[in-house]
This record gives structure tokens, C-alpha cells and sequence, in this order.
């Protein structure tokens, strides 16, 4: 058990028999009344994020995630495949569980899996990857004011906003928190 006055970020709970980590928090001390922790938290088994209040001194369960390195093999229609780097074993996830992730996964790449009690919960990525560029219009100069930007299709079907000198073939460094572009690789 912890005390949500230890709350940190990042700090994985156990709240109503689901899994959340604290995405942001804030303790209010009102004049009148007592004490209470407003926190903003994400489900780690269906993505929802929620805003919770709790009293001061309120305990909840810690929830111990297992951080595993995998690899990314392939995929199989709807079901994606991965296979742990150590033991060798392989099992498989579905397009509902990486949703957002899929944007960034490119095969033979290594990933982190978070786990709960032998439950999988999703997929850590880096916080940036490198993705080939292929599909994109010509940049054309002129007419334009600083920061002009286009849209880029990369290997993996994200469409990306990129200034006007990327083309075809070109390597970028994405963010995978965001989908933005950072740089050319």
C-alpha cells in the first residue's frame, strides 16, 4: 500500500481492481475543509484517462509493472507477434491493444512489453524512432512564411508533418509520443 500523499509521477496503482499510472498530481489544502490529492490518471489496460480526488492519507495499492525486452517479428492479419529476447518464447497481441503503437513498429525492432501479474498491459516504445519517408509532395518555395510545413507518409502509414526540403527516400527521427517530427536521421 502507499499513500497518495507520496504520489510521483509515473507511479503505477492499483485503484477498483484496475491499473493506472499517475500522470500528473496536485495537493490542495483549502482553508476550509480538510485536505485532499487531485490527481490526473491513465488505465493501463484500456488507455482511458481519468481525473481522480482522494482524501490525505488515503492508501492504494502499488502495482509492480515487469518491464520485459522483446522483439517485434511480424505480422499475422489482426494479431502482431513478439518474441522475448531472453527465454525465446513468443506470443502475440492484437491490433485493439496497439492501436497507437503500430504508427511506430517496424519488424526486428526491440520494445519493452509492461506486464501485470502475467497480464500484458501494452508495449513501451522508444521515445523516438527512425522511419523512411515514401510518399511526399515536392516542396515548393515561394509564397510561403517561415515554418512551412507538408505532409509525409512513412513506412509504416503515419502521416507525418515535415518541412518543405524532406523527400521521398529521406530518413526522420519521429517522436512516438506525439508523432511529430524531430529531425532528419
Amino acid at each position: 500500500m502507499i499513500s497518495v500523499n507520496d504520489f510521483k509521477t509515473g507511479l503505477t496503482i492499483e485503484v477498483d481492481h484496475d491499473i493506472f499510472t499517475v500522470l500528473d498530481f496536485q495537493h490542495v489544502k483549502p482553508g476550509k475543509g480538510a485536505a485532499f490529492v487531485r490527481s490526473k490518471l491513465k488505465n493501463l489496460r484500456n488507455g482511458n484517462t481519468v481525473e481522480r480526488t482522494f482524501r490525505a492519507g488515503e492508501n492504494v495499492g502499488r502495482a509492480h509493472i515487469d518491464n520485459r525486452e522483446m522483439q517485434y517479428l511480424y505480422a499475422s492479419g489482426d494479431e502482431f507477434t513478439f518474441m522475448d529476447t531472453e527465454t525465446f518464447d513468443q506470443f502475440s497481441l492484437s491490433r485493439e491493444q496497439l492501436k497507437w503503437e503500430l504508427n511506430f513498429l517496424l519488424e526486428n525492432m526491440n520494445i519493452k512489453i509492461l506486464s501485470y501479474q502475467g497480464e500484458i498491459l501494452g508495449i513501451n516504445l522508444p521515445k523516438s524512432v527512425d522511419l523512411k519517408v515514401v510518399e511526399t509532395e515536392p516542396g515548393v518555395k515561394g509564397n510561403t512564411a517561415q515554418g512551412a510545413l507538408k505532409g509525409a507518409k512513412v513506412e509504416t502509414g503515419l502521416v507525418v508533418q515535415v518541412p518543405l526540403f524532406i523527400n521521398e527516400g529521406d530518413v526522420l527521427t519521429v517522436d512516438t509520443e506525439d508523432g511529430r517530427y524531430i529531425s532528419r536521421a
